[in-house]
């Protein structure tokens, strides 16, 4: 017999995030291969642009991270092709150079010792976005854990290989979780690799779904109070978990080249 139905929606979440937090495990896969996997995931999203956009999780040693080799696109990503690299850019481990505007990540991980994972793509509706100037707007259900969570950066500094970007990028940022950059594309800053593939897969739609409601007519908000529920209620480690989880399973039936073990 049900017992439940008398229960206050408050109590309704709370148990269901206990039991959320209890069955998704920690992921299986190393460092390495995460962002192996966060890379095949994106690109099956449509963040890939050629060579175009830097994904990056903090390594083991202080100032050090991992991130993807320039001349590899996101679909060529393996664990063992990652290179190893400091806040400089010097590599440390693997073959090639990293992106030079991997410059701007070394910035972030020193302003927010919370990120662990830093997603920059240009994805094909967020640079539309980006070319209108205006905001994200989250004003739907399913892209609430970036509500009030998207910063705006309204002026393109240019290409973002130098410290002034570096500088720019990060302020714009401030404690948020993600940046919409105008002309340019967008940055999510995760507090793990998990919640920072999963924070890009959802702005990318997040920036469709937009494109096609301002077609449409005048986007209503959101009721402040729910929205911020709802962020709550979606943006947690538990959530991210099974969110990447699945992305990861989904990337490596497509891609089982991506782990070598």
């Amino acid at each position: 017999m049900a017992t439940t139905f008398t229960d206050s929606k408050s109590e309704l979440m709370r148990r269901a995030q206990e039991r959320l937090r209890a069955e998704t495990a920690e992921s299986p896969w190393t460092t390495r291969q995460k962002v192996a996997l966060t890379c095949r995931a994106l690109f099956d999203a449509g963040h890939d642009s050629g060579l175009a956009g830097q994904i990056t999780a903090r390594a083991d040693d202080p100032g050090t991270y991992f991130t993807q080799r320039l001349g590899l696109g996101f679909d060529e990503i393996t664990e063992d092709n990652l290179l190893l690299v400091d806040e400089d850019l010097n590599v440390l481990h693997g073959d090639g150079m990293a992106n030079p505007a991997n410059r701007f990540h070394s910035w972030i991980y020193r302003a927010r010792p919370d990120v662990q994972c830093i997603v920059h793509t240009h994805a094909f509706h967020v640079a539309a976005l980006s070319m209108l100037k205006v905001p994200l707007i989250v004003s739907h259900m399913d892209t609430t854990p970036l509500y009030d969570d998207c910063a705006f950066l309204a002026d393109w500094p240019g290409v973002p290989v130098g410290n002034e970007e570096g500088e720019i990028i990060t302020a714009a940022l401030g404690s948020k979780k993600a940046v919409l950059l105008a002309h340019h594309g967008q940055v999510v800053a995760g507090a793990s690799i998990e919640e920072a593939c999963s924070l890009a897969v959802l702005i990318e739609r997040a920036a469709k779904l937009q494109l096609a409601a301002m077609a449409a007519g005048t986007i209503a908000e959101l009721p402040e109070q729910l929205a911020r529920e709802a962020h709550d209620w979606t943006l947690t480690p538990a959530r991210s978990r099974a969110n990447f989880g699945y992305y990861a399973r989904r990337a490596l039936a497509r891609h089982p080249d991506a782990l070598s073990s």
